[in-house]
């Protein structure tokens, strides 16, 4: 075997639904093993499907799974490009029974999914044990709702998926890097203690996980970094040998770059310390990897370096936030700032008049909310023109939803008891989920961790 190819689909919730296309037809031309990842789970996502669950025990999934499924199903099994996936987030079950009814509506009789279950803390812990568990990041869980605790899983779990010969895998929370590692350990059969290895497909994960910005979107900047043809900008392929070498280029026929400094920009992004990158797998050392173009949108990486992992995995940990009421204005034309500024006095008396107790955050957008905060500090108010367009916004976090209504309701109402001329009212009443992470022993997960197929 000379190389694994591995191409991506989505890099968050949301992504484009049509990027997977040209990757999935450039995969189906590579001669050797083929994979395409979606990545779409972030600390939020999880959340967020974790109360959509929480409503409804067949969702929680992603909301989005069929839009990047449905469209390249049919072409990845004819070709052989298995996919792995986290659309499977807070319910993993649920997304593998909805690939196989996607595959039973477009004709395939014949395809396997697997799904990984086990980072379910809730599943084998008390919410007393986890909740004395010391925050690292986020809030405290002193006196919360904890909604769910899901662990970073790595890489092995996604492997023993497709040992068993699955055409999907589908995951919950596991670490992004994992999707790549994962298909990399299955087709090369790397060791567990085979650490620079480990830490080169983690480094190919880690720069295909975000899609397309390593590809040149999220990297543009007109007049300084310019990326052609963005609007059809190609999504990553990685082109992976048995020593963990790896070739980073695109979808062909697509825009987008992939250069030295794009691979660069991917390789530090959200790195804590690029000599100690901390994950399930291995201990990645990015501080002195070779990035060398070897031809126009081919750029080759080397000389990752791995020690063996912490002795324990972080964990998210959703809580019940409560509910979130946001509501949005525009004043535009003359004087448009002075009508913005009293829109907004209106808004905070009117609170108060009102007996709201929370914490009612106003803003007015172009006019430097963007480096506002909620300490109570007084803003540096740029000089701007008293002509233009602004936008009002007030949002609060309550505890119970008719508050977080009231506020939402106040800003309706300016449009008839409010300053002239105001126009655009957005209203958003929503339930909220905080997260917080905690680490927790790596023997206290594991053992529970499980790979299967899933039978319609």
């Amino acid at each position: 075997m000379n190389k694994v190819f591995i191409g991506c689909g989505a890099g968050f919730s949301g992504d484009r639904f049509d990027a997977a296309g040209p990757v999935v037809d450039t995969l189906s031309a590579c001669d050797g093993p083929r994979y395409l990842i979606y990545e779409v789970l972030a600390e939020r996502t999880l959340a967020i499907a974790q109360r959509l669950r929480r409503n409804d025990p067949e969702a929680g999934y992603s909301p989005y799974l069929d839009h990047y499924i449905e469209p390249i199903l049919a072409k990845a099994k004819a070709n052989d490009i298995r996919i792995v996936s986290n659309m499977g987030a807070a319910n993993p079950l649920g997304a593998a029974r909805r690939v196989l009814a996607l595959a039973a509506e477009a004709g395939l009789t014949d395809l396997r999914v697997a799904v990984v279950t086990g980072d379910d803390l809730l599943a084998v812990h008390t919410v007393e044990t986890i909740r004395e568990l010391p925050t690292i990041e986020g809030i405290g869980l002193a006196d919360r709702e904890i909604v769910a605790a899901n662990a970073y899983l790595g890489a092995q779990p996604i492997a023993d998926a497709l040992a068993i010969g699955v055409d999907v895998v589908l995951v919950g929370r596991t670490t992004d890097a994992a999707l790549v590692l994962g298909p990399l350990i299955h087709e090369f059969g790397w060791a567990a203690g085979d650490w620079d290895r480990l830490a080169q497909g983690t480094m190919a994960g880690h720069l295909l996980e975000c899609g397309g910005q390593v590809t040149g979107a999220y990297f543009a900047d007109p007049g300084f970094k310019d990326v052609p043809d963005l609007a059809e900008v190609g999504f990553p392929i990685a082109e992976v040998d048995e020593a963990g070498d790896m070739v980073i280029t695109k979808a062909a026929h697509t825009g987008g770059l992939v250069s030295r400094a794009t691979v660069i920009e991917q390789a530090l992004y959200e790195i804590h310390d690029p000599a100690n990158y901390l994950t399930p797998d291995v201990v990645l050392d990015l501080s002195n990897i070779s990035v060398e173009e070897i031809a126009p949108n081919r750029v080759r990486i080397t000389g990752a370096k791995g020690t063996p992992p912490p002795p324990t995995l972080k964990a998210t940990i959703s809580i019940d936030g409560g509910w979130l009421g946001e509501g949005e204005i525009t004043y535009a034309g003359p004087n448009a700032l002075a009508r913005a500024e009293l829109a907004a006095s209106v808004i905070r008396r009117r609170c108060q008049i009102l007996g709201i107790q929370e914490p009612v955050r106003v803003d007015i957008f172009g006019a430097g909310a963007v480096h506002d905060n909620d300490m109570g500090s007084k803003r540096v108010q740029a000089k701007l023109p008293l002509d233009g367009e602004y936008r009002v916004r007030a949002a609060v976090r309550a505890s119970v939803r008719k508050t977080a209504q009231q506020v939402s309701d106040e800003v309706l109402s300016l449009y008839c008891s409010g300053p002239a001329a105001g126009g655009g009212v957005r209203q958003y009443v929503t339930e909220h989920v905080s997260t917080a992470s905690i680490l927790i022993d790596r023997d206290d997960v594991l053992p529970h961790v499980h790979a299967r197929e899933v039978f319609a």
